[in-house]
Order: structure tokens, then sequence, then C-alpha cells
């Protein structure tokens, strides 16, 4: 009986998280900062911006990236301020950045591949 309530249970628990969107999961990555964690979601190859200065960067080349950002911008809260998508099919979401360095404007494009929305572009530009 308890095994198969525990296997009920992580069950559950495996659905919930991967029914997660990329958005939800990209937003939390950003509130703890993590460019580890970030770049999951990235595509092979990302745009990535910050105050207007970046090229594609492949997976390994934006953690670095984003790994020195959110060094140098320790994280105090990011939000989503907006959604929305494109009749293409991308998907944008625009959100506040609050660090104690100060604010960003961070412009996030997701684009379906294999089923699946990824960062495709990402641009962080100070307020």
């Amino acid at each position: 009986m308890k095994k198969s309530l525990l296997l009920a249970i992580a069950l559950i628990i495996g659905i919930a998280s991967y029914g997660q969107s990329t958005t939800e999961n990209v937003k939390l990555a950003l509130n703890a900062g993590s460019a580890k964690e970030l770049i999951k979601y990235f595509n092979e190859v990302t745009e990535l911006k910050i105050d207007d200065s970046g090229a594609n960067y492949s997976r390994i080349q934006a953690e670095s990236v984003l790994r020195d950002f959110f060094q140098q911008n320790q994280v105090e809260n990011f939000d989503y301020i907006h959604k929305g998508a494109s009749p293409e099919g991308l998907k944008y979401n625009i959100g506040m950045y609050n660090a104690k360095s100060g604010t960003f404007r961070v412009v996030i494009l997701l684009k379906e591949i294999k089923g699946q929305y990824v960062v495709d572009t990402m641009n962080f530009n100070k307020e």
C-alpha cells in the first residue's frame, strides 16, 4: 500500500513539473540567477544581448556570458510584465530583472522546435 501511494505521489510530481512551461521555467531560473538552469531552455544557438552588445551563442558560450552577467548584477526579483504571440507562432515575453546594480528590461523570444518552445533570443537592456 505504501509503495503504491509513494509511486502515485512521485508520478503526480513528475507530471506537474513536466507540464511547466518554458516561460515559467525561464522565470524561475532568472529569479535564481542561475545560468546553468536558464540555458536548459535555450535553442542550440541563441541570440543573447546585454545592453545591445552580444551575438549568437551556443549553450556553453551563453552560459558563460550569463554567469558573468548574474555575478555582476545579482538578482533581487524577476517578473513578466507582458506576454504575447505573433501570427507566425513565435511567443514573446517582456520582463523586468531587478538587480542590486539596477533594473533591466528583458525581452525573450521563444520559438517552437520539435513541439517544445525554446528561447531563441534574449535581450537585457538597462533602464
